[in-house]
């Protein structure tokens, strides 16, 4: 057996929000071995056990991203990034300045533009990018990736004619002329515009995309991951890494992505073929490293589109139905249940989380009482206070994004909303009063993927990108170690792992984080633009900073 290593002269988080910080661990074979004092750690490693001295910094067990899309966050990284574009001018100076960058491009890009680069009542068209790129297809992802801004030449690319239907669940947003605007809205943007770039995209490509994803995350202490948009692409570019090296990076636990089709049969069919996938990957390379966990229904779109399936109209007077009515919903989660399938339901408006716990109610009824069931509901960022009491009741965990809710980025939420619900929105404080598990991600590329930065809003309910703005009600936010432990355990918990991570603790995977800053003592604005000093996964060095 190899010597042990022993860790110490640190603040240790063991993962529990109840246990004082201890001073020092040891791992040996990619497990913890010990956690505590050092003369005791020391005694467990044994004589011939090497010391490393942390120099005072803070240690918590590995984060697990609660909410991530991989391939999507490595192309995305790799994209023109307009989070930070203050005007519609801005956006297509940045366009023309990438083509004109790389003039031979077969197309241009961009994501995380934000509605409220647009006046009042005022939408994205291909016009507006054609001004600047005409003659190759363009493709801007908006912050919250459920809406797609495209030129004419995309429009082509895609074969989008006025002939073209609207799927389910989405729309081809038109002029009075019937023609297509060059703006998609949820699963249009999901059919059409990503439909293609994942025809145009090579092996390659997505090898890229997902080795720059693991890069990314680990440099920010991240050593686990719950993806939530995974198919039969995605599938593949992980067996890839998997028949090469015999492991990932990281523990991945994927969500396969349904899409409502509209057919009962079809919908059903899609759930049996999961499971059969899931039990095929388990069979030729067991579940340390990827395992097919459960589905996601995308039950709503998003709030700033007004596409969330709310109780009471937007201030425009608009109110969308969900992408999957109930009908459909309700006997598809029953069966992905009776597979053994855990589920994830994105529900963003409060008519949306109102039909995720009534999918999670008929799951019961049908299937019988599961402890082992674990649902989980993404986002909840308008919630009935109904909502979060039946989620207590039914044993459901929210998983939430800190990110979302950063002031920067609510000002079109707000006004769309534009009552009161505008300064209810993501109720932390709501949901750990009524003792619903939480746990916390970025849901990146939709929002910034740096651990640090969601964890300082989190903490203050401020800015992390315009460091000007107020705080998003503060009342809400969390005291430091719970939220940390939202990153740790609770999103292990959620995934199901929390028997083998989210904890420094004996016989755990060695899963660890080493930051810089101390989220428990320092001022939470030290944790800004920070990264991890050292991150473990299984004992191994997987990330250490520059010195």
């Amino acid at each position: 057996m190899a010597p042990a290593t022993v860790y110490r002269n640190a603040t240790v988080f063991t993962g529990d929000a109840a246990i004082p910080p201890r001073e020092s661990f040891a791992v040996q074979e990619g497990r913890i071995l010990a956690v505590g004092d050092l003369a005791t750690v020391r005694g467990a490693a044994g004589s011939d056990a090497r010391e490393i001295d942390l120099g005072g910094a803070f240690a918590a067990p590995g984060i697990t991203e609660g909410h991530a899309h991989m391939l999507m966050l490595g192309e995305a990284l790799s994209k023109v990034q307009l989070r930070d574009a203050a005007t519609v001018g801005e956006v297509q100076e940045r366009i023309a300045a990438a083509l004109a960058a790389q003039p031979d491009a077969q197309r241009v890009t961009g994501v995380s533009w934000r509605f409220d680069i647009f006046a009042e009542g005022e939408r994205p068209t291909a016009a507006m990018l054609d001004a600047v790129v005409a003659d190759v297809p363009v493709l801007l992802d908006a912050n919250d990736l459920h809406s797609c801004w495209v030129n004419t030449a995309a429009l082509e690319a895609m074969g989008i004619t006025r002939d073209t239907p609207d799927p389910v669940g989405g729309e081809i947003v038109r002029d009075e002329r019937g023609e297509a605007t060059g703006f998609l809205l949820e699963t249009a943007a999901v059919k059409y515009a990503w439909g293609y770039l994942d025809r145009v995209a090579s092996d390659a490509d997505r090898d890229r995309y997902l080795a720059t994803a693991f890069d990314a995350y680990v440099a920010t202490g991240v050593t686990g991951a719950s993806e939530m948009s995974f198919g039969h692409a995605d599938l593949a570019a992980y067996r890839r890494v998997l028949d090469r090296d015999g492991r990932l990076p990281f523990p991945v636990n994927a969500h396969w992505l349904l899409t409502a089709s509209g057919d009962l049969e079809t919908d059903l069919a899609e759930v049996a073929e999961v499971a059969r996938l899931r039990d095929e990957v388990a069979a030729q390379y067991g579940d340390a490293w990827l395992r097919i966990v459960g589905v996601k229904f995308i039950l709503d779109g998003v709030i700033d589109a007004c596409t969330a399936a709310m109780r009471a109209p937007y201030a425009n007077g608009a109110l969308p139905g969900p992408i999957w009515e109930r009908e459909f919903a309700l006997p598809v989660a029953v069966a992905a249940d009776a597979a053994g399938l855990q589920f994830a339901l994105h529900a963003i408006g409060d008519e949306a989380s109102t039909i995720a716990l009534d999918m999670v109610q008929e799951c019961i009824r049908v299937n019988g009482p599961d402890a082992h069931r674990r649902p989980r509901v993404e986002h909840l960022e308008s919630v009935a206070d109904d909502t979060i009491a039946r989620m207590a009741a039914l044993g459901v965990t929210a998983s939430m994004q800190p990110v979302h809710c950063d002031p920067a980025v609510l000002d079109n939420w707000q006004a769309v909303l534009g009552d009161e619900r505008a300064d209810g929105g993501f109720p932390w404080h709501k949901f750990r009063d009524a003792g619903v598990r939480l746990a916390l991600g970025t849901d990146a590329p939709t929002a910034p993927h740096e651990a640090a930065d969601n964890l300082f809003i989190a903490l203050t309910a401020k800015s992390a990108l315009e460091r000007e703005r107020a705080a998003y009600h503060p009342e809400r936010v969390f005291g430091p170690e719970e939220a940390v432990e939202a990153f740790t355990l609770g999103t292990a918990y959620a995934t199901k792992r929390d028997h083998e991570a989210g904890r420094i603790a004996a016989g755990y995977r060695a899963h660890v984080v080493v930051w810089a800053a101390n989220p428990l003592t320092d001022a939470p604005e030290t944790l800004l633009g920070s990264s991890a000093r050292l991150t473990l996964v299984d004992g191994e060095v997987a990330y250490r900073a520059a010195e």
